[in-house]
């Protein structure tokens, strides 16, 4: 068993922000747990990340207890402790507020579970290892700020409950020197979005003061810097193009989804 100064555990690590956010940390020289549904996806991500001494995989849907379980367990076996977690896993889709079924509601509210429970899973461990440790949770700046023409009010009303839970279990575990942060991303375009039209794209970069979408990497370079800030705590932070601040977040031309599209 190697053991590296910083073990991280990041969901929904296939593609999207969760890749981007391994990159970064791998570029830290930080150990990291991907974890994601789809395991022929999280094989690809650990071939293009490279490194493969300093990369396990755990497949599984983190909405289930079990997974949570496995993923702390294989963070501790294999790399001999945990410093960090990173709960990026969730779904999206848009309709208006009266068709969503109360099924994909609980579809949503599950990985407000799941954020919950793997969240538990981590604080045990880095209580137990008395070094305390970092979480950030990805929200999404939709939470606060509805967009006309984005109607998702399922997912959102998960993400806001995982935006509260920052909040209060920032306060609970900051004796402990356990920091829990979120990154409240603007439009982002990944998988999450489906397949969006080179018209539809040019629309979102209007939607944002800086005048363009944000990029993985952007998130990425936020979740960086909460776990690296040893004095933040408890910090919902808009990574969204200045949306936040003021813009008019006005757009009407993302289509309605299809179907679910997961992390």
């Amino acid at each position: 068993m190697q053991t590296y100064e910083t073990t991280a555990i990041v969901t929904g690590a296939g593609s999207g922000i969760g890749l981007a956010v391994a990159e970064s940390f791998l570029r830290e020289g930080m150990n990291i747990v991907l974890n994601g549904r789809n395991e022929e996806k999280l094989v690809r991500a650990a071939v293009q990340l490279g490194q493969p001494d300093r990369l396990a995989i755990v497949a599984g849907d983190i909405t289930r207890p079990e997974t949570s379980t496995r993923v702390v367990e294989e963070a501790v076996n294999r790399f001999g402790q945990l410093s960090v977690l990173v709960n990026n896993a969730g779904i999206f889709c848009t309709k208006p507020f009266t068709e969503y079924a109360v099924e994909e509601l609980d579809g949503f509210l599950g990985y407000l579970r799941g954020t919950f429970v793997l969240s538990q899973a981590a604080v045990r461990q880095m209580r137990g290892q008395g070094r305390g440790g970092s979480i950030v949770n990805i929200g999404t700046i939709l939470a606060s700020n509805g967009v006309n023409g984005i109607p998702s009010s399922a997912p959102i009303a998960a993400k806001g409950g995982i935006m509260a839970l920052t909040k209060n279990l920032s306060v609970e575990l900051a004796r402990e020197n356990i920091r829990i942060n979120a990154v409240a991303p603007g439009v982002v375009p990944t998988p999450l979005y489906g397949d969006l039209t080179d018209e539809q794209l040019e629309a979102l970069h209007g939607m944002q003061p800086l005048g363009r979408y944000g990029t993985p990497k952007d998130i990425a370079d936020a979740v960086l810097y909460l776990v690296k800030a040893s004095w933040v705590t408890g910090v919902i932070l808009p990574v969204d193009g200045g949306v936040d601040a003021g813009g008019d977040g006005a757009y009407h031309g993302v289509k309605e989804s299809a179907g679910t599209v997961a992390a």
